[in-house]
């Protein structure tokens, strides 16, 4: 049988958990492969002392060792916000994400013609706060889960103009490793302070 004062303190409990997800603020880290996303995420994270998510769609795709389809666009949505959302129930203030649901709609339209409207209307409502853009300004490096070196330009272009879509926030970060990672942090201060 609950108590009145059980009750009570179920409802601060869940008022302060309400209130500590609103006021952490999220930063995605995102652009086309092979531009330092995990990288900078990870630097970031370190710089300010918080927690990141790492990017779901690769490792999907490294485990699966043979090229994505169209059926695998709803499988890595599921497991991006899953990831997610494991790291943002551990987050206080701040958290940093290598992707978010934005880059698989920029992935699903540029590969397949579309994406499903229910991965739409998530990235949509998950929104980061900040996106960080990274330039195409840094050497491609091949590995068995990037593609597209030579669709660079293009696949910067989508997320800019899918980042311009959703009216997000975002700052383009370029230039040499250590330029990209002050630009960053200098734009989560700026934005979030």
């Amino acid at each position: 049988m609950a108590t009145v004062a059980g009750i009570a303190a179920a409802g601060r409990t869940a008022d302060s958990l309400r209130v500590s997800q609103e006021r952490l603020r999220r930063v995605t880290v995102t652009g086309s492969e092979s531009t330092g996303k995990t990288w900078l995420a990870e630097r970031l994270a370190l710089h300010f002392g918080t927690v990141w998510s790492r990017e779901f769609s690769r490792e999907y795709a490294l485990h699966k060792a043979v090229p994505l389809d169209a059926s695998d666009v709803e499988p890595i949505a599921r497991g991006q916000i899953r990831g997610e959302d494991d790291v943002l129930r551990g987050a206080r203030g701040l958290a940093i994400l290598d992707t978010d649901l934005v880059s698989t709609v920029v992935y699903a339209e540029h590969y397949y013609g579309r994406c499903p409207p229910w991965i739409e209307e998530a990235a949509r409502e998950r929104l980061a706060e900040l996106y960080l853009l990274c330039d195409i300004d840094v050497p491609w490096m091949p590995d068995p889960a990037r593609d597209r070196p030579h669709a660079r330009r293009e696949m910067h272009a989508a997320f800019t103009a899918q980042l311009e879509r959703y009216h997000a926030s975002y700052v383009v970060v370029r230039g040499t490793w250590e330029e990209r990672e002050a630009t960053a942090a200098a734009a989560i201060a700026s934005h979030l302070g």
